[in-house]
C-alpha cells in the first residue's frame, strides 16, 4: 500500500507549499513505526527539504533526517558536521541540532576540546533568544565541564535573569537553579541579579531566586533567605514548594549548624496543606537531616510524632513507624515515643498499625527497663481485626518473654540478612533433592545482582529542556555481570561446589586496545575458587582455538581443573575456566595468580573467515589476579550494630592498634578501609561528621562459611597521618585473627 503512493509522498516533501512540505515529512516520520526500510529512501528528498526557506519545513526535515541516520553513528556526524558548517535558518531546526549535537558528544565522551563544543558556543551569540537559551542549557548540562568552560554559559544566563520577558527570567533562573548544585561558585557571580527577584511578582520566578541563593549564599544570609521564601510559602503551587524543600537539604548538608531553624522552616510546612509528594519530599528531608546530623536527632524525630498525629498518607506514616521504631531506642529518653507509636494502634488502619507493631517490638528489645510495659501494649495488639497485626504481635511477644539479647538482636534488631530471591532458589532447589540433612540458612547468598537493561535516553533530557525526545535506538542487553553468571551456571563441572558464595567485580587483564582483551571475574565458593575469563580476539585475520589460562602462583593453591574456550572468533567474547581448591588452613586466604593465555592460533581470510586447516600454538601474558580477604567477605547491613556487637560477644575479640601514615584524612581512611575489608558500613558511620579529627567506623560482614564478622575501627588524625584502633568480633575463632593479619 505505501509502495503506491511513495511518488506521491517523496513529491510532497519537496512541495514549494511550506504546509504541504511541512504535512509530508510529519506524516513520514509517523510512518517509519511500520515502514522504516521504506521511507529510508525517502531521505535525499529530505535533504533537499533542509534548503527551503520556511522555518516549519527546516524543522521537520531535519528530525526526519536524523530519525533515519539515528542507529548510524557515522552518519549522524555527517549530518551534524555539514550542519554546523553550513548554518540553519530555522531557530527551530537549531535548537534541534544543538540537542543533537549534544547527545553525539555524550556518546564519544568528547569534552570542550571537540568542534562540536565550539559549534554550541557559537550558538551563544545567535540573534534568536531560544536559541541563544538552549546553547547556554545544553553546556551547563553536559557532564565533562569546567568552571572556566561553563563561564560564557552563565553570562548568558545572568543577562536573562534582567529580561523585560518574564519567560526568559524564569528560564534563567531556573536553569541557574540547577547549576548551583553542582557549581555553586560559578552561579555566585549571579548572586545580585537573583537578589532582585526575590521581590518578582511572579511567586515562581521568587521561589526559584531564593532557592538559588541558597545554595549559593553563605552562612549569615541563611536566616534572612529563610523568612523571606516563609512570607510566600501559601501562594506558591507543590511543585515549587518541592524545590523550596531539595534546597532546604542541600542547605543542611552545607550548614550542619543552621539544623534547628531548618527543623522549624520543615515542622511549619508540614502542618500546611499539600499533596503527597510534597509531604513525602518533606518527610525525607527530615530523615535525611536526622542521619546526617546526631544533634538533630530528637528535633527532628518530634517533628514527625507530630505529624502522623494528622497524617493522611499511610506509606509515609509506615515510613515513620520505622524510622521511629530504628533510632528511637537509641535517644536519651526513648519512653516519650511510646504514645506516639500506641496511638497509632489504635487510631490507623491496618498497615499502619502493624508497622506500629513492629516498632513496639524494636523499642522491648532495646530497651530492657521499659520491656515489662511494652509486653502489656503487645498483648493488646492480640486481639486486632487484622490478621498481619496479630501476627506480628504473637511473634514480638514469644521473642521478647524469653529475655535473650541475642535472640532479640538476631530476630528483631536484625532482619533477615538474606536474599529474599536467593532464599527462594535454595527452598527451592532443597525441596528438588530429598535428603536427610537439614536446610542451613548459611547456603543462601546474602545478596543476588539484579538484571537490569541499558534503557534509551531522551535526548531532550541531555541537551534541553523541550519535551522532544529524540535518541540513538540501542536495544535492551543485559550487563557484562549478568552475563558472567549466567555462564557460570551453565558449567556442569562446577555443580558439584555447591551454591556461590560470592563474585567479584570483572578485573581487566590487558589493555582494551591489545590484540587479545580479557577480563576476569573471582567466584568464590565454600572450597573452591574459580577464575572466569572472558576472552575477546580483535584480529579480523586470526582464529583461537582450544583457549585456555595458565594459572601459576607461589602461594601453593592446586589447580583442580581448567575449561577450555573452544574458539575466539573476531569480537565474539567466549569464556574459560580455571578452578583452584582454597587451602585447608584457615589463615591462608591471600595469594596472586599469574596468568598465562595459551591457544592455537590459526590464519584466516579476512573477507569470507574460513580459517585455514593448519596452526600454531601460541601464548599471550596476561596481569596477575590477586585474592583478598574482600573476597571472601559478603557485605551486611546490621540495622542495630551495638545489639549485634553483645549478640557476637567478646570470646574471639581481637584488639589492635596501626598507624595509616599514607592517610591524610579521615575521610580517605574510610573509604580505604571499607574497600580493603569489603564490608558494609552500619549506622551510617561512613558519614564523618565536620570538622571531626576523631571517628568511630563500624562495619558487618558474613565470611565464606556463613560466619558473621563485626569490625569496630576507632581513628584519629594526627600530624603523622591517621592512628586506627581496630577490634574484631566474629563467631569463628580463626577468623578475628585473618582480618587483622591482613591489615597489618
Amino acid at each position: 500500500m505505501l509502495q503506491a503512493i511513495e511518488r506521491y509522498m517523496k513529491q510532497a516533501i519537496v512541495d514549494r507549499i511550506p504546509a504541504v512540505s511541512s504535512a509530508a515529512l510529519v506524516s513520514s516520520l509517523h510512518l517509519t513505526k511500520n515502514s522504516l526500510e521504506v521511507v529510508k529512501r525517502w531521505v535525499n528528498e529530505a535533504q533537499e527539504a533542509m534548503n527551503m526557506d520556511s522555518v516549519m519545513v527546516q524543522y521537520h526535515a531535519l528530525g526526519l533526517s536524523y530519525y533515519l541516520r539515528k542507529s548510524d553513528r557515522l552518519a549522524v556526524t555527517k549530518l551534524v558536521t555539514k550542519l554546523t558548517a553550513t548554518g540553519l535558518k530555522s531557530p527551530y531546526a537549531v535548537c534541534m541540532l544543538i540537542r543533537i549535537t549534544c547527545r553525539l558528544m555524550e556518546d564519544e565522551e568528547a569534552g570542550a576540546d571537540s568542534p562540536h563544543f565550539d559549534f554550541i558556543q557559537s550558538c551563544l551569540r545567535h540573534k534568536n533568544e531560544m536559541v541563544i537559551y538552549e546553547a547556554a542549557h545544553a553546556i551547563v548540562n553536559m557532564k565533562r565541564i569546567t568552571s572556566r568552560e561553563l563561564a560564557p554559559a552563565i553570562s548568558v544566563l545572568q543577562l536573562f535573569c534582567s529580561s523585560p520577558k518574564p519567560t526568559l527570567r524564569f528560564a534563567a533562573v531556573r536553569t541557574l537553579n540547577n547549576v548551583a548544585i553542582t557549581h555553586p561558585a560559578a552561579v555566585t557571580a549571579c548572586n545580585m541579579d537573583l537578589e532582585n527577584l526575590i521581590t518578582e511578582s511572579n511567586r515562581s520566578i521568587a521561589t526559584l531566586a531564593i532557592t538559588t541563593l541558597l545554595k549559593t549564599g553563605s552562612e549569615s544570609s541563611v536566616d534572612r533567605l529563610m523568612k523571606q521564601i516563609a512570607s510566600f510559602m501559601s501562594e506558591i503551587s507543590d511543585e515549587f514548594k518541592i524545590v523550596v524543600v531539595q534546597a532546604v537539604r542541600s542547605l543542611c548538608h552545607k550548614f550542619p549548624r543552621k539544623h534547628s531553624v531548618m527543623m522549624n522552616f520543615l515542622s511549619s510546612m508540614l502542618r500546611d496543606e499539600g499533596g503527597f509528594e510534597y509531604k513525602r519530599a518533606i518527610v525525607d528531608t527530615v530523615i535525611s537531616i536526622i542521619e546526617d546530623n546526631p544533634d538533630a536527632k530528637e528535633a527532628g524525630l518530634a517533628h514527625l510524632c507530630e505529624f502522623i498525629e494528622d497524617c493522611e498518607h499511610t506509606s509515609l506514616a509506615v515510613k515513620i513507624q520505622h524510622l521511629l521504631g530504628r533510632e528511637g531506642p537509641k535517644t536519651q529518653h526513648p519512653s516519650k515515643y511510646i504514645r506516639f507509636i500506641y496511638n497509632r494502634v489504635i487510631l490507623e488502619d491496618a498497615p499502619v498499625r502493624a508497622a506500629a507493631v513492629s516498632s513496639l517490638g524494636k523499642f522491648g528489645a532495646h530497651a530492657t527497663e521499659m520491656l515489662p510495659n511494652i509486653l502489656v501494649l503487645l498483648r493488646r495488639c492480640l486481639l486486632d481485626s487484622d490478621d498481619e497485626v496479630r501476627d506480628r504481635a504473637t511473634y514480638y511477644i514469644k521473642i521478647l518473654e524469653q529475655n535473650s539479647k541475642a535472640l532479640s538482636s538476631q530476630y528483631i534488631l536484625n532482619s533477615l540478612q538474606v536474599s529474599i530471591v536467593g532464599l527462594e532458589k535454595s527452598l527451592h532447589q532443597y525441596t528438588l533433592e530429598p535428603s536427610s540433612i537439614p536446610f542451613d540458612m548459611k547456603s543462601v547468598p546474602v545478596t543476588i545482582q539484579p538484571i537490569t537493561a541499558e534503557e534509551q535516553r531522551p535526548l531532550g533530557q541531555v541537551g534541553g529542556a523541550g519535551t522532544e525526545q529524540v535518541s540513538y535506538s540501542k536495544p535492551k542487553e543485559k550487563t557484562i555481570t549478568d552475563d558472567f553468571r549466567e555462564k557460570l551456571e551453565a558449567i556442569e563441572e562446577f555443580k558439584q561446589f555447591g551454591p556461590l558464595f560470592k563474585a567479584s567485580d570483572p578485573v581487566q587483564l590487558t589493555e582494551s586496545e591489545t590484540e587479545y582483551v580479557v577480563e576476569c571475574v573471582k567466584n568464590i565458593y565454600e572450597e573452591y575458587l574459580i577464575l572466569q575469563y572472558r576472552c575477546t580476539n580483535t584480529l579480523d585475520d586470526q582464529i583461537l582455538e582450544d583457549v585456555t589460562v595458565h594459572v601459576e602462583n607461589s602461594d601453593d593453591y592446586d589447580v583442580v581443573t581448567q575449561v577450555a574456550c573452544p574458539v575466539l572468533k573476531l569480537n565474539d567474547p567466549h569464556y574459560a575456566y580455571t578452578c583452584v581448591k582454597l587451602k585447608e588452613d584457615p589463615l591462608a586466604v591471600t595469594g596472586v595468580f599469574n596468568n598465562t593465555l595459551k591457544f592455537r592460533v590459526k590464519d584466516c581470510d579476512q573477507t569470507t573467515g574460513e580459517a585455514d586447516d593448519e596452526g600454531y600454538n601460541d601464548e599471550y601474558v596476561l596481569e596477575d589476579v590477586e585474592l583478598t580477604v574482600a573476597d571472601h567477605i559478603q557485605k551486611v547491613n546490621k540495622a542495630n550494630f551495638g545489639a549485634a556487637w553483645e549478640e557476637v560477644g567478646p570470646e574471639n575479640e581481637l584488639v589492635n592498634t596501626y598507624s595509616l601514615s599514607s592517610m591524610k584524612s579521615l575521610e580517605d581512611a574510610v573509604k580505604n578501609i571499607i574497600q580493603f575489608m569489603g564490608m558494609e558500613p552500619c549506622d551510617m558511620s561512613d558519614r564523618i561528621p565536620v570538622g571531626k579529627k576523631s571517628h568511630t567506623l563500624l562495619l558487618a560482614g558474613r565470611y565464606r562459611g556463613g560466619h558473621d564478622v563485626l569490625v569496630q575501627a576507632k581513628l584519629a588524625l594526627g600530624g603523622e597521618g591517621v592512628t586506627m584502633n581496630l577490634s574484631v568480633r566474629s563467631s569463628d575463632p580463626y577468623l578475628s585473627e585473618v582480618i587483622t593479619s591482613a591489615v597489618g
